[in-house]
């Protein structure tokens, strides 16, 4: 594991915390003390692979990443991208939206999150409610799933009501199996 750090244009990639805290120790404008080492040694020993920004002073940080980059240029061009355990590779390299398009006729199950427009019946006002809405139909990809519940749902909700992205968190689908 190496540990990628930059503050503005000061950036090195290194093999071990005491040559991180050195690099960091260079920089006047840090103020390398013991806490701030305590703090650097204790990042690098955990589990935690997110990047650690540590303030000098409003709106200016140095930044520390974990990285199996065993150069710069590897780092730079991403080559060296932590995994995050045992998951396969084929299923990290496969997103959902590559699924999305894929040809393949048959039963579909699809769930959408999405914002309805509801009157409120003692005010006569309007508002939105989170509604959950999950329905089967034959399509010929996730995408034409998506299509078909949105152009359903758009018949028979208020036409304000508001449906998410096809790409986003608040659409799921899953192939049921082949028409019959």
């Amino acid at each position: 594991m190496n540990l990628y750090l930059r503050y503005f244009d000061k950036e090195t990639l290194v093999t071990n915390v005491d040559d991180a805290i050195a690099f960091l120790g260079s920089i006047s404008e840090i103020g390398m003390n013991p806490v701030l080492e305590a703090d650097v040694r204790e990042y690098v020993d955990s589990d935690v692979y997110y990047p650690k920004r540590y303030k000098i002073r409003p709106r200016v940080y140095f930044i520390i990443i974990k990285t199996d980059a065993a150069t710069m240029l590897d780092f730079k061009e991403k080559r060296a991208v932590h995994n995050n355990g045992g998951e396969n590779k084929e299923k990290a390299l496969t997103p959902v939206m590559s699924r999305l398009n894929d040809d393949l006729f048959g039963w579909y199950e699809g769930e959408l999150n999405f914002k309805r427009v509801l009157q409120v019946p003692g005010t006569g006002k309007f508002q939105y409610r989170d509604t959950h809405f999950v329905a089967r139909c034959k399509a010929v990809s996730g995408l034409d799933c998506y299509n078909r519940i949105v152009e359903y749902l758009r018949q028979r909700v208020d036409s304000r009501s508001q449906f998410p992205s096809v790409k986003g968190k608040n659409f799921k689908f899953r192939y049921l199996g082949m028409c019959k």
